[in-house]
C-alpha cells in the first residue's frame, strides 16, 4: 500500500536558524536519510503557507486568494510518499521524521489505489 506522510510543522525558519549548526545539520541529515529509505517514492519540502494561492470556483468563475485556505498554528511543510507492507511500517517511518518530535506532527494517510 502507498501512504502519504504529510509533515506538519509549527516551526518557522527563524526557529530552525536559532538551532546550532550541528543541530541543523543533524536534522537535515535525518531528512536526507529518510529520503533514501527503501519504499520512499518521492517527497518534497514546501515553501511557507504565506506563498500559497487558494483557488475556488463559484458560479463558473475562478476566484483566487493569496495565502493559505485557513489560518492554523501548524502548516504542511512537506511530504513523503511511502510504499509499505502495512500501516505499522508507515508509522515507524513517520516517527523518524524530525518534525514529529520538534513540535509538529506527521499525518499518515493511505493513498487510494486503482
Amino acid at each position: 500500500m502507498t501512504y502519504l506522510l504529510q509533515i506538519y510543522t509549527s516551526n518557522t525558519a527563524q526557529d530552525f536558524e536559532a538551532l546550532s549548526a550541528d543541530e541543523r545539520n543533524a536534522i537535515t541529515d535525518e531528512y536526507m536519510a529518510i529520503a533514501q529509505t527503501p519504499g520512499i517514492l518521492g517527497g518534497h519540502q514546501l515553501q511557507g503557507p504565506e506563498t500559497a494561492t487558494t483557488v475556488r470556483v463559484q458560479n463558473g468563475s475562478t476566484l483566487t486568494t493569496d495565502g493559505p485556505f485557513a489560518e492554523t498554528k501548524e502548516a504542511i511543510g512537506g511530504y513523503y510518499l511511502f510504499q509499505a507492507d502495512d500501516l505499522d511500517a508507515a508509522i515507524e517511518l513517520a516517527a523518524r521524521i524530525p518534525a514529529a518530535r520538534l513540535g509538529g506532527a506527521v499525518e499518515v494517510r493511505p493513498v487510494v489505489e486503482r
